[in-house]
């Protein structure tokens, strides 16, 4: 992602090599920015951001539990616990997204 390239010239660790191209640079998943001299132009993106969050939608719930968990049991295994509707798994695993 774009922002993940914004990064202050002294932060920049080197990720290319010495002439590497824009194309080369990008194809290899690195940042490119030629714009300050003596610092690396081709350099390591910032780490992705991410964060666990309990889907919202019943209906993109994966089953982490097993019939008549508990909330206390589910939540022992890292998982989102929602008693409620019926017909859907209430013990679900996390989503991951990026921030």
């Amino acid at each position: 992602a774009r922002c993940q390239c914004k990064l202050a010239p002294r932060e920049r660790r080197n990720c290319g090599y010495p002439g590497i191209s824009a194309a080369e640079c990008r194809k290899a998943g690195c940042c490119f920015n030629a714009s300050v001299p003596g610092i690396p132009w081709c350099f390591a993106p910032k780490p992705r951001r991410v964060r666990k969050v309990c889907p919202n939608d019943s209906h993109a719930r994966i089953n982490c539990g097993f019939p008549g968990i508990t909330a206390k049991d589910c939540e022992r295994k890292g998982c989102c616990f929602r008693a409620h509707p019926v017909g859907v798994p209430w013990c679900f695993y996390h989503r991951v997204v990026e921030e």
